[in-house]
């Protein structure tokens, strides 16, 4: 069991984080022994645990006991954490270099975390405040440089490793199902159904544009090759046979992505009404928000969507800032799938501070807005779904990859080669940290004049060929809802010991948790700056058992009484 001594106005953001470090906590009481004893307030215990970890740029009065003094204060800084990068944001001071102890983070030459103790108890003193770092990617995000780190997982990894090399056994729900290492959920933002509902208006004229002079500019600069060139061109000169009805409409997203996606499940936003703009918009072209199509004209393709086990969310055009707009586009995506609980993610991704409670108030059971339309990667810094601060049951479903980011000119414009080392980057990182990888690959972006269609296939042979396990967004928020709701209870066991035992009281959780034991590391390097050692743990599959047989499989899984990590468990 973990005890934390926070600041007073941390409850919420200590809470969530155990939420995301799933392992056994509580708010530390002076009548309890714990092993890790986290603080940030300015309490410090009166007890000596087997590891203190000490947080916060201000000085502590630890400091003058164990021998560490403050060299200068910063306002953000990136620090060294042995094999990765690790963004503060907040306010953070460094070490003076005759401290006592080893360093274990780095900012440049600075010393920005010192690990130091006796007598069987470990020190570790941070120069950043980790639930203020939290707040900040949960609320704030990350900029657009830092998009590609995912900074909240990091800090959850570090975490983990100075428990496992003060000796500490630990118990853990990792946000990985059993047999999987992470899920991904694909996911499509239907702004347009066709172009046979644009005729000589700017989508119409902007197609044109960018299928010829467009696409000449992209052929030149090696983007485009002549097969795809010729393509465009002929897809412009067919427009008048597309609006008489006599060719296909090569916008038409749902036939393509349905076969493409055969035996996936996937969601589809889209937009409850017709030539809504919505308000409060920022940006000169707030007029081309409107879209020229109204679910209630797609009877047939939401059946058949609804058929392949496809889910269908809201494309919401005011839900970010008035709840009873966004209750009424909650109702008119409702009509079609017979469901009131289901997700939104916002036209052109806008949000304030206070969408989440926005679209909370408004009924939506989850949300998958939080990301960057500029680039790919981490904008809350993690793969998991979460709770944003403030809110009581929206969860988030954080938007990672988006074909606009990549491909667009007026982005990263990247050649598909370096899109796809992008996309491969954040595959590696799901296997390695968890949790889930959400896509976004719009309506039209497999037709002309895009072509995008070729690196999605890629894309999606590349997360077929791993262990993931594909889910609606529903699907994917469902799960880690039903994670959350585990809790840690002590139980006795029959030779009177006792053990943090997880405890759930919901429906069967599918595909199933995992519980997570890990053993220390035996061998801890003098340099706290070393590579990460090797983990050793053991995973137990529990799909929500009851509480007596989850009890008996961690027993089995002890060695005898002596096993490290039944001891950690004991109470």
């Amino acid at each position: 069991m973990i005890g934390v001594i926070p600041k007073p106005e941390q409850a919420g953001v200590v809470k969530e984080f155990f939420e995301l470090f799933k392992t056994p906590w509580e708010l530390y009481r002076p009548d309890r022994v714990y092993d890790v004893i986290i603080a940030t307030g300015e309490g410090m215990p009166e007890v000596s645990p087997r590891l203190l970890l000490v947080y916060g740029p201000a000085e502590k009065s630890i400091d003058a006991r164990i021998g560490v003094s403050a060299h200068r204060r910063h306002e953000g800084a990136v620090l060294n954490a042995r094999d990765a990068l690790l963004p503060i944001y907040r306010a953070m001071a460094t070490f003076a270099d005759h401290s006592n102890g080893v360093a274990c983070l780095t900012a440049g030459s600075e010393i920005a975390g010192i690990r130091t103790g006796s007598s069987g108890s470990t020190v570790i003193r941070l120069g950043y405040d980790l639930f203020d770092e939290i707040e900040h990617l949960l609320s704030s995000g990350q900029p657009f440089e830092n998009a590609h780190l995912p900074t909240l997982e990091i800090h959850v990894r570090m975490l983990r490793q100075w428990i496992l090399e003060a000796g500490i056994p630990l118990i853990e729900i990792p946000p990985t199902p059993a047999g999987h290492s992470f899920l991904a959920c694909l996911t499509h933002d239907i702004d347009f159904v066709g172009i046979r509902n644009h005729k000589f208006d700017h989508t119409m004229w902007g197609f044109v544009y960018r299928a010829t002079v467009g696409a000449v500019r992209n052929f030149v600069r090696g983007r485009l090759s002549l097969r795809r060139l010729v393509r465009n061109w002929l897809a412009v000169a067919s427009l008048p046979f597309v609006y008489g009805g006599w060719a296909k409409d090569f916008w038409e997203p749902f036939e393509w992505y349905l076969d493409v996606e055969t035996g996936l499940p996937a969601t589809y936003f889209l937009i409850p009404f017709k030539r809504r703009s919505g308000d409060n918009v920022p940006g000169r072209d707030a007029s081309r928000r409107a879209a020229a199509y109204d679910v209630s004209e797609l009877s047939e393709q939401t059946t058949a969507l609804r058929n392949r086990g496809c889910e269908l969310g809201v494309h919401g055009i005011d839900s970010w800032h008035s709840a009873d707009k966004g209750r009424s586009e909650l109702a008119r995506i409702a009509v079609v799938t017979g469901d009131s609980a289901t997700g939104v993610r916002i036209h052109w991704l806008l949000r304030d501070a206070n969408t989440p409670a926005v679209l909370e108030r408004a009924g939506y059971a989850y949300d998958s807005t939080v990301g960057y339309n500029e680039t790919v990667g981490y904008r809350a810094g993690t793969g998991q779904v979460f709770r944003p601060l403030g809110a009581k049951t929206l969860l988030e479903l954080p938007l990672h990859i988006q074909d606009g980011a990549l491909f667009y000119p007026q982005r990263l414009d990247l050649p598909e080669a370096e899109a796809e080392k992008r996309c491969r980057a954040l595959i590696e990182n799901a296997i390695k940290f968890g949790g889930v990888l959400t896509l976004l690959w719009h309506d039209r972006s497999h037709a002309p004049e895009r072509y995008w269609g070729d690196s999605y296939i890629r894309l999606l042979r590349t997360l077929k060929a791993t262990d993931c396990w594909f889910g609606t967004a529903g699907q994917v928020v469902d799960w880690f809802r039903k994670r959350r709701e585990v809790r840690f209870e002590l139980v006795e066991t029959g030779d009177g010991d006792a053990c943090a035992c997880p405890c759930y009281d919901g429906e069967e959780v599918v595909p199933p948790l995992n519980i997570r034991l890990h053993r220390p590391s035996r061998e801890v390097s003098d340099s706290a700056m070393s590579s990460l050692p090797a983990s050793d743990f053991v995973d137990i599959p529990w799909n929500g058992v009851s509480r007596d047989e989850i009890g008996q499989l961690l027993q089995e899984s002890f060695v005898g009484p002596s096993d490290p990590v039944r001891a950690e468990l004991a109470s």
